[in-house]
This record gives C-alpha cells, structure tokens and sequence, in this order.
C-alpha cells in the first residue's frame, strides 16, 4: 500500500457541511442517527479546539479537543474519518497531531476520550485505557466507553 500524506489543519465553518456529510456515511456503523443533530450543535456551538485532515485537498475527516475542570482535563471529541479512509493511518494521524498539541499545555492532568465499543478498539490500540462503560448511553445499542490516555 502506498504512503499516503495527509494535512491536518485548523477547523473553518465552511467545512460544516462536508463534516456533516462524513458523519452519515459513518451512520449507523459508527454513530447512531440521533447523532446527526447533536454533531451539527456541536460545530455550530461547541467547539474549543477542532482539526479536519485532508488528502489531496479534500477533507476526509475531523476531530476535536474540548476542556474541563479549569482547563485541566481535556477531551477528545467528535472524531469522523471518511469510511474508505479508514485503516490507512488517517484517524490515528489526527489523533497524534492532537495529542501533540495537548502534550505543549502544561496545566493538563488528564487526557480523555468517551466513545463506544465500535471504536474503543482504535483508542485503546493509541494508549487509551477503559475506566468505565455504560450500555446504551449514546443511544440503544451504542455504549459510552470512557477512556484516559496514559502517557
């Protein structure tokens, strides 16, 4: 397989409309449909740091940094990568290129993730480890997995 070089930069509103489009083609493999709407809120109200990665000048995926508890913890938010990037180093390229930024901050004490059983596997494989679960939390079928980075 040959190298693929992707580009990671900052989050611009114009790229809402190609995010929302790869959360579907994500859908219901990865997020359930009631996800739609709060992803759409999130881009629209709460984003604190958020990435889109391209190749060949297209975006192909996104995902975002959010804090808590005085800046100390911060979380990994909101991750899509387009389905036929997925397994060619894409998601863990803008996961890394986040954690990076986040290792500069020095008032961190935590790093965390909540995700579900369809992509645990991807965090735990990027040195996230399992502190809880809850069924059914994002909706039925999809668990939360709460997960913390250890360094």
């Amino acid at each position: 397989m040959a190298t693929r070089e992707f580009n990671i930069r900052a989050y611009d509103a114009a790229d809402k409309p190609r995010l929302l489009e790869l959360l579907q083609w994500n859908t219901p493999k990865y997020f359930a449909p009631s996800e739609s709407a709060d992803y759409n809120y999130y881009l629209d109200n709460e984003i604190e740091l958020y990435y889109v990665i391209e190749a060949e000048g297209v975006i192909i995926g996104g995902g975002g940094i959010n804090f808590e508890a005085e800046q100390t913890t911060a979380k990994i938010s909101w991750d899509c990568i387009h389905p036929g990037f997925q397994g060619t180093g894409a998601g863990t390229a803008l996961l890394q290129y986040r954690l990076h930024v986040l290792k500069g901050m020095e008032q961190l004490r935590e790093i965390c993730v909540r995700t579900s059983q369809l992509a645990y596997g991807f965090y735990s494989k990027n040195g996230f480890e399992l502190t809880k679960t809850v069924d059914d939390y994002w909706a039925e079928g999809f668990d939360l997995y709460k997960m913390v980075y250890k360094r």
